[in-house]
Formats: C-alpha cells, structure tokens, sequence
C-alpha cells in the first residue's frame, strides 16, 4: 500500500533535479562514510552543482573530505548525466552557520537562532527569524522574536540556517579541532565537468 511506507532515514527534502541528483549520489556518499546535508543548482548557462556533506563520524571537514566526494560523486554523475551541457561541480562543508535541512540538525541545533523561509506564506509571512525548539519527521518548532512559539510544516520549509551568532561558535568549537584542520574546511578548486564531451 503507497500509503505506508516504511520510516525513511533523515534525509534533506530536494524536489525536481536537486532531487534526482541527491537520489543518484547518496548511496556513493553514504558508503564513503559521509552523510548529505544539501544539493543545490544555480545558474543557467553553466550550472553550478553544489554538495554540501557532513562526516559520520562528526570529525572536523577536511580539503581531503572535499576532495574525496568530489572524485567519487563527479564519477556518478558522469555516468547518470543529469545535467546536459557543461556544468561545474563544488563540495563544501556544512559550515558554522549551516543550512537546517535534516530533523537532526534542528535538535542537535535547539537553543540557537535561526531564519526559515516558506513555500507558502503563513499570515501573509514567508520569511520567519527565532530560536529553533527542535523538529520532528513533520513539524519544525521555534520560538520567534516576539515570544511567539510557532510550528511549521517541515513540507513547507523552503530554506533554513543557522544565525552565526557567538554563542554558536563558542557552541560548534569543540577541544578536538586541530589548529591545522577546522571544520568549515575549505572546498577545492571546483571541477568542470563536461559530460557530453567527445573524444
């Protein structure tokens, strides 16, 4: 029966082709030990394809960590060709002030500040600022600047962050940082991929 189904994992909402090319690459990314936290297109002409993951082990995010995914996801996509033309891939870390896109990002992340913004407007609201209270598969909680507590739909979630903020940083700045390696790594030079090339 479509209508139940079994619990999925906590995954990143994606419609249309940041869907497709999440769908494609998960199970690459997952046996590589990293989970994802968004895929994001832009541009027209050439299009940018942007992976942002997390480690599993929630060790610091290293040029490595970039480097790896980048290998392996560019070597999937070439095969699966969502994309028809040139386009450029790039993969980052999640960052300190990280998009909230999976249900355990806005419980590991209750307390800080945050700023969502809607489908479809709420009081004629698309655009909502307050401290996250934590989520469930549905529903995300947070309390507004007013004082207001407000649930919303996590369907109709159209993008939310962090707020960078000091108490986010004195928050996200663990003792196992090592002075060469943070956790907002940097990603490398973006790849050009060209899938329709001919040799």
């Amino acid at each position: 029966m479509s209508d139940s189904v079994a619990p999925e994992p906590d995954l990143p909402h994606h419609e249309g082709l940041e869907a497709r090319i999440a769908d494609a690459i998960l199970p690459a990314l997952t046996g590589l030990g990293y989970e994802l936290v968004r895929v994001q297109v832009s541009g027209k002409e050439r299009p940018v394809v942007q992976i942002m993951a997390d480690r599993t082990d929630e060790a610091p995010f290293t040029v490595d960590d970039c480097e790896a995914i980048s290998h392996t996801v560019g070597a999937v996509l070439d095969v699966e060709d969502p994309i028809k033309g040139e386009w450029t891939l790039e993969v980052s870390s999640a960052g300190i002030d990280r998009p909230l896109t999976r249900v355990k990002d806005w419980n590991r992340y209750a307390g800080h500040v945050a700023t969502l913004e809607l489908n479809i407007p709420i009081e004629g609201r698309r655009r909502f600022k307050g401290v996250a209270l934590g989520a469930d598969a549905e529903t995300v909680r947070v309390k507004l600047e007013d004082g207001t507590d407000m649930a919303f739909p996590r369907s109709n979630i159209r993008r939310a962050k962090l707020v960078l903020t000091d108490a986010l940083i004195e928050a996200t700045a663990g003792p196992q940082t090592e002075p060469d390696e943070t956790e907002d790594a940097p990603a490398p030079k973006p790849r050009q991929r060209k899938p329709n090339r001919k040799h």
